[in-house]
């Protein structure tokens, strides 16, 4: 594969660097920010398995519910 040189602005540098993960170069950067892979649901689902993850959103979950049934009880008891 072959290779081109940019030039870009400090600010695009910038931005550019702020979205570069560490473990990828500049090239995988720019690849995954622009949509290089096409496949738009890669990566769909991917915390699901994760370590908690499934736990904490449930949590959440039961919190703003809690907090809505408190909030719907308050206002019709005002009525």
């Amino acid at each position: 594969m072959g290779t081109k040189s940019l030039t870009i602005t400090e600010e695009a540098y910038k931005n550019l660097k702020a979205h570069k993960r560490e473990d990828e170069s500049f090239t995988d950067t720019i690849n995954r920010i622009t949509g290089g892979e096409r496949d738009h649901m890669k990566g769909f689902g991917a915390f699901a398995d994760a370590d908690g993850f499934r736990e904490a959103v449930d949590e959440a979950r039961e919190d703003v519910n809690e907090g809505f049934d408190e909030r719907q009880e308050r206002l019709q008891n005002r009525r």
